[in-house]
């Protein structure tokens, strides 16, 4: 086994594993792990005596809180953007190579599972969720947007709870994830030695998968799904605010979420609001790549701006959880101005390649 930097790397019989061991920090990813990881997939790629791969936690707390943005936010405002952005486009990169890493690729997923964490582990054909698991994309609670090819993943959910967790960052269980599609098994966490084992000794993927899973509980969210999709379903972002404040009067479970969704799209990022809703918006008509790229551009902008860093300071450096948006309210905010983040290209846009490489 090799280590260094928060992540373990080994070949153990037919299976390449990768274990993210940063416990401190939730397993938050930092550059350098990102840039191991794509290494040992190239290696684990290259080697025939691997017959897949494993990507899991060794610790059961958290899988993966997501990517270091307290490092990328003190990158950026230390005048050192371009190594922040270095950051994005290797992470990118490394998720789109997952997406088309030739090899069967699993995610073994409990505890803790927040952006980038989803990025390393939720575009692999195998996603395998255990009883504990706890997935959000939060994006928009420090001024950034759901990244890490959510704009490809989030708005072909059924129905419009994509869009749902995409404008409010909201965390959904292991029976609500799995319904939904975000993971293809449930496997609980005490027998994943056990499939570990299984796939060292060269059982196939799939079948052994299926040998293991187990039938999740009923989604603890599902009497309310066509609740979300109708007041997610809204053409624009003020007829979803009014949809759930319509929602908020009456009574009973239905008026508590959505009192609880308003005060959270309140609360959280305005321009990060209208990004993800536009990100929702464009999602369905571009491929992961595409997706990817387009991400990129985003992001590279909100780098330069003030929110993100603001963000980052109320909610991981002074937790007072008071930032200070720019503009400040859903109804302040410049339509065009989104658009333009998205539209206008880089001079240094990100480039994929078509296959794994």
């Amino acid at each position: 086994m090799t280590g260094q930097n928060g992540i373990h790397i080994e070949s153990r019989g037919r299976a390449g594993i990768i274990t993210l061991d940063r416990p401190r920090a939730l397993n938050a990813l930092t550059h350098g792990m990102i840039l191991a990881m794509g290494r040992a997939l190239r290696d684990f790629a290259a080697d025939e005596a691997i017959a897949h791969v494993v990507l899991r936690s060794a610790h059961e707390k958290a899988f993966c809180a997501g990517g270091d943005v307290r490092a990328m936010a003190e990158l950026g405002h230390g005048g050192h953007a371009e190594a922040a952005r270095a950051f994005w486009r290797d992470e990118y990169t490394l998720n789109h190579a997952i997406s088309v890493f030739p090899k069967p690729f699993v995610s073994l997923v409990d505890g803790l599972c927040f952006g980038g964490g989803f990025g390393i582990s939720g575009h692999g054909a195998f996603r395998v969720a255990g009883e504990k698991l706890g997935f959000a994309m939060p994006e928009v609670a420090i001024g950034l947007f759901p990244d890490v090819g959510a704009t490809h993943v989030l708005p072909r959910l059924p129905g419009w709870t994509g869009t749902w967790l995409a404008l409010t960052g909201a965390r959904i269980g292991m029976s609500d994830a799995v319904a939904l599609g975000l993971y293809t098994h449930h496997v609980p966490a005490e027998r994943w030695d056990d499939l570990v084992a299984a796939l060292a000794e060269g059982d196939a993927m799939a079948p052994t998968l299926d040998r293991f899973a187990v039938v999740p509980p009923a989604p603890a969210l599902g009497a309310l799904y066509p609740e979300i999709d109708r007041i997610f379903a809204g053409g624009t972002l003020p007829a979803i605010v009014a949809a759930l404040e319509h929602a908020a009067t009456g009574e009973g479970d239905l008026a508590a979420f959505a009192a609880a969704q308003l005060a959270t799209l309140r609360r959280v990022c305005p321009t990060s609001v209208f990004i993800a809703f536009e990100q929702m918006r464009r999602g369905p008509g571009l491929d992961l790549a595409g997706c990817l790229r387009l991400e990129f551009r985003v992001v590279s902008r909100v780098l330069e701006g003030h929110d993100f860093y603001e963000g980052v300071r109320a909610v991981l450096i002074d937790k007072d959880q008071s930032p200070t948006w720019r503009p400040d309210r859903l109804e302040a905010i410049d339509p065009a101005a989104i658009t333009a983040l998205f539209d206008a290209p880089l001079a240094d846009e990100l480039i994929l390649p078509a296959g794994f490489a």
